[in-house]
């Protein structure tokens, strides 16, 4: 982080726009609170991704949210490609003023130049293979594969300067911490898989139970999802379900752990945001 944060601030100078990268399931606990100080201020674009995951109620929710609170926003799918192309104008409208004074001296405007900031595993190095129109940053599915910084060309119009992704060193909110384990931002090394299935299939039960439901073929659901034993008798249910069983009919509950977490991930509850705007939310500097 310390790193990360050094190369970052090293080359602010060279910087027009910061583009931030959150993950359009978790906007906020997705959102490095550290982020602010480290731009010091440099104008910025808020870029939704993995919106094909997302809620898109509550993506829209979420674009309405960071309009009022005075930021320009857009909601994308980097693996997909859709409204990609769409970032470098919004980037060139965010410099309007910037942009109309170079050509009022009579100077040409050069491309403009952003950097990608973002947590790990939030998409960065995909958006910029999409925007550069060739694989040239490293991805992975995994937090971590972004090592150094690189300028890349995004067409005529912008240029990009990637960067590894930043995590904070230490979660004071636990909730955020978990939504990031589920989403797979952070190593499941760092948490219990089981534990980090269990904040999963709790807020499924609470937000999306319809689709939960129907998916595992639950028929139950639970009263109170504030007891333990209820949830975990659903995600035992899923087991069965599923054929994660040991000895004597008892639920392997690691191996649907995975199973509920590999799924989701993968789209396959149906489209899931784990976070609603209001809930509880840090207001953040523009």
């Amino acid at each position: 982080m310390t790193r990360a944060k050094r190369q970052i601030q090293d080359k602010l100078k060279l910087i027009d726009i910061a583009i931030e990268l959150l993950d359009a399931r978790i906007p906020i606990s997705s959102r490095n609170p550290m982020v602010d100080d480290i731009l010091q201020g440099k104008p910025r674009l808020i870029i939704l991704n993995k919106a094909d995951l997302a809620d898109p109620v509550t993506t829209q929710q979420w674009m309405d949210y960071f309009q009022h609170e005075g930021f320009s926003v857009i909601s994308v799918d980097s693996s997909s490609g859709t409204r990609v192309n769409e970032i470098p104008g919004k980037a060139k409208e965010i410099l309007h003023e910037k942009i109309a004074k170079q050509i009022a001296k009579g100077m040409n405007p050069r491309a403009v130049r952003g950097l990608i900031v973002g947590i790990p595993n939030v998409g960065k190095s995909t958006l910029i293979n999409r925007l550069a129109g060739r694989n040239i940053a490293a991805t992975g599915d995994k937090p971590g594969v972004t090592k150094g910084q690189q300028w890349i060309k995004a067409g005529t119009d912008l240029e990009l300067l990637d960067t590894p992704g930043i995590l904070w060193p230490k979660f004071e909110d636990q909730q955020a911490g978990y939504r990031l384990a589920v989403t797979g931002a952070i190593k499941e090394q760092i948490l219990n898989v089981d534990d980090i299935a269990y904040f999963a299939t709790k807020e499924l039960v609470q937000r999306y139970w319809p689709t939960l439901s129907e998916r595992y073929g639950l028929e139950s659901q639970p009263s109170d999802i504030e007891d333990n034993e209820q949830i975990v008798a659903v995600m035992e249910e899923i087991g069965r379900r599923r054929g994660c069983l040991m000895g004597g009919g008892l639920v392997d509950l690691e191996k649907a752990s995975g199973i509920i977490l590999r799924d989701l991930r993968a789209g396959k509850l149906g489209r899931i945001t784990l976070e609603a705007p209001y809930d509880d939310m840090p207001l953040r500097e523009k």
